[in-house]
């Protein structure tokens, strides 16, 4: 199951997050994106790994997490973390899960369209896609925490299998199939918080499972712009059921991968309190709930300009390849700053960059102004993706700010959180493109966006330990 990092598009189908990672797939021509690349839990990787700086020993061993760099060294380099065979398995996993999730959801699509001609059923199996994830990041969350983390992973590889192999039957009414879609968007954030968790044990606590977060969220990304040509292709070799049939085949994969390939390890915290009082319990810690906010934020206004391409595209009066590179820019831009961050930069700058890219984030929006032309557009979407790179550190104080009994339940309500917001972004900006013309809605992003996280970067100021703030000060 992939992470927040997958999305929906208006018209076309994209895929929708179904467990990661995440994350965050690439709009079609008058669709309505999903997932965004900004910091997308969880939910991503690049294929091929960028050249590392310097490759420390790292141990192969299942189940042995290596030490992180210290602060000021330099960057261990992505070749490192695939020094940690048990991360391998994930990460080919993570691969197959995540190849289900976006063929799956651009199959179901079409099914349910061919079924009823109707284009809001059709497309509300994407919107099915985020509504689950804030419940089952809530109210199942606590499950990451108190039952052993390679049996969740496997549990919920399984259901979507099934979930998919019962929407393959003929028979199934439409019904029961935004039901199903419904069943595996609710396991998706459990998923996602657990399988973060779990890279935390398998690479450390250190700048390894910074890499590794960032792999995965690379992958969702390239996702986005790979994915729907691999799905339309199939779909023009088999019929829609025949499609899903292939992505149940993978979820199965990775079901298996994780199980035969992962290490046993003990629930973190097999007595703790469930349902919304162990939710409260992770979210009085005011540390944490800032370091959320700062996953959160980013995210609400990243999708902004990606919901309205289409609409952008007809105001301007451009082509549907013209669509294309809008809609490709975002995540190529958060690919670029990944890897440039992940390959170059040692821990210690990935941090103090976190909230300066943050909070700048959205301002390349004001570049929509004067209702530029699709170049100029494009340039401002890319620059906004690529200071995502500040993941990267975020994603170092988050582990290090959450107790580890406590650790699947936060990293799961993160990633719910990251794909509710993204929904509730893209719902925001279709409402205000009714009053006003799309270049000042994107616009009027960048100043909104940089005013709310100019506040979410002093309360995340405000909490740093003491230490932080005299090298800061």
């Amino acid at each position: 199951m992939p992470e927040n990092d997958t999305r929906a598009p208006s018209q076309a189908p994209a895929p929708t997050p179904a467990h990661e990672q995440g994350t965050p797939p690439v709009t079609a021509p008058g669709a309505a994106p999903a997932v965004t690349a900004r910091g997308t839990a969880p939910a991503v990787t690049a294929c091929g790994t960028a050249p590392a700086v310097t490759v420390p020993a790292v141990t192969a061993r299942a189940g042995t997490a290596p030490a992180g760099t210290a602060s000021g060294a330099a960057a261990p380099g992505y070749r490192a973390v695939f020094g940690v065979r048990e991360f391998r398995v994930v990460f080919v996993a993570h691969l197959f899960s995540l190849l289900g999730v976006v063929v799956s959801e651009l199959a179901l699509t079409v099914l349910v369209y061919d079924l009823t001609r109707s284009p809001l059923l059709s497309s509300l199996t994407f919107a099915l896609g985020f509504l689950p994830y804030l419940l089952g990041g809530t109210l199942l969350a606590g499950l990451t925490d108190r039952l052993p983390p390679r049996r969740i992973l496997v549990v919920c590889d399984l259901v979507c299998a099934g979930c998919v192999a019962v929407m393959v039957v003929p028979a199934t009414p439409v019904a029961v199939l935004l039901v199903l879609r419904c069943a595996i968007a609710v396991v998706s954030p459990v998923f996602n918080g657990t399988r973060m968790a779990t890279l935390a044990d398998i690479l450390g606590e250190g700048d390894l499972f910074v890499l590794g977060r960032s792999l995965l969220r690379i992958v969702s990304q390239s996702a986005l712009l790979t994915g729907f040509a691999a799905g339309g292709v199939l779909l023009t070799l088999v019929p829609p059921r025949g499609a899903l049939a292939v992505t149940a085949t993978t979820f199965l994969v990775s079901a298996l991968l994780l199980r035969l390939g992962t290490a046993r390890r003990p629930a973190r915290a097999a007595g703790g309190a469930s349902g919304l009082s162990g939710t409260w319990a992770v979210l009085r810690n005011r540390r944490v709930r800032a370091l959320m906010l700062m996953f959160w934020v980013p995210p609400l206004f990243a999708v902004v300009p990606e919901a309205l391409a289409a609409p952008y595209a007809d105001e301007i009066g451009v082509s549907t390849a013209a669509l294309g590179l809008l809609m490709c820019a975002l995540p190529v831009g958060t690919i670029a700053g990944e890897l440039f961050a992940g390959s170059f930069l040692s821990a210690a700058t990935r941090s103090r960059i976190v909230l300066p890219l943050a909070v700048t984030g959205v301002l390349p929006y004001l570049l929509y102004a004067p209702r530029p032309g699709v170049a100029l557009a494009a340039v401002a979407l890319f620059l906004a993706g690529a200071t995502g790179a500040y993941t990267l550190g975020l994603d170092a104080w988050f582990v290090a700010a959450v107790p580890e009994e406590q650790r699947g339940r936060a990293m799961t309500l993160m990633t719910a959180g990251m794909m509710t917001v993204q929904g509730v972004g893209m719902a925001g900006a279709g409402i205000a493109a009714e009053f006003a013309p799309v270049h000042t809605v994107v616009a009027g992003t960048g100043v909104l966006g940089t005013l709310c996280l100019l506040a979410a970067a002093a309360e995340l100021r405000a909490t740093e330990p003491g230490d932080r703030k005299a090298r800061r000060g």
